[in-house]
């Protein structure tokens, strides 16, 4: 299975419903020194993610406009398709992981799976810390990246310094690259924050990014199945601290109140 690492929280078990995996294609190309001084700005950082999100689309079984997930990803979130000066657009992939991601176009995509597991609080707070990242501009080296593979540009044809017109091959490939890639430590503590922010400015119960938190732990606790899961965060703050520093501020902002003990369902969470 094709598990996706950009833009994310959540990654790599597998939860057992009717939905199809992820497709992406296998990325290839390597990268010379000399494509470096490729001018690469934020509208390129747009434009790429937009093309790489509408190849995922084609390519993915997307949830239709009467389905429960839309609904309920609708009543969610709704209100905030321009959140914080961005323009956000959402889609519900109807997959097998357990994920969600952004992307520097506005485009947010939850995956079925992971609306399986989390209530309504916690998949606010997953989607405020992705709206995090696209605030944050985490995605512009990640994206440039993506394309350098994808279009295995070399010395020569970078010269001109400006982005190329991809085929729908490299799409698919730029798509892959773009998903493999993963942010640094910093830039995902900073997107918790931003989270945070989010839940409290709408009045939000920020206990929510805990219990999210808590379950990503459980998540990535022992198990064949969570071996991917583990490896990739490595390179993210451990989740058992992730929601002690919710817990430590919600203390602080009087805004805390104990969940109890938080598990991972067996049924899926509708509500």
């Amino acid at each position: 299975m094709k598990k996706i690492t950009f833009c994310l929280m959540f990654i790599g078990a597998v939860f057992s419903i009717n939905a199809q995996k992820i497709n992406l294609g296998k990325a290839a190309g390597v990268v010379s020194n000399g494509a470096k001084a490729l001018t690469f700005t934020n509208e390129d950082a747009i434009k790429l993610s937009k093309e790489s999100v509408d190849w995922m689309d084609k390519n993915n079984k997307v949830a239709g406009a009467k389905d429960p997930y839309t609904i309920r990803l609708n009543k969610l979130f709704g209100k905030h398709k321009s959140q914080d000066g961005l323009n956000l657009n959402y889609k519900v992939y109807l997959v097998k992981d357990i994920n969600a991601f952004a992307c520097a176009d506005g485009s947010v995509r939850v995956f079925s799976s992971l609306m399986d597991i989390m209530t309504d609080e916690e998949l606010l707070a997953v989607i405020g810390h992705e709206i995090g990242h696209v605030k944050n501009q985490d995605t512009k080296d990640a994206m440039k990246s993506a394309y350098l593979k994808a279009a295995a540009l070399d010395a020569a044809s970078s010269a001109s310094g400006t982005v190329a017109t991809l085929n729908d091959s490299q799409v698919g490939k730029m798509a892959n690259a773009f998903l493999d890639a993963s942010h640094s430590k910093k830039q995902e503590s900073e997107a918790d924050t931003y989270s945070y922010d989010f839940m409290k400015a709408n009045k939000y119960n920020v206990v929510g990014a805990y219990t999210a938190f808590k379950k990503l732990a459980l998540l990535s606790e022992g198990g064949e199945a969570q071996t991917g899961f583990q490896k990739m965060f490595n390179s993210h703050p451990d989740s058992n601290k992730r929601a002690e520093a919710v817990k430590k501020r919600a203390e602080k902002d009087g805004l805390w109140k104990d969940p109890g003990t938080v598990s991972l369902p067996t049924a899926k969470l509708t509500k």
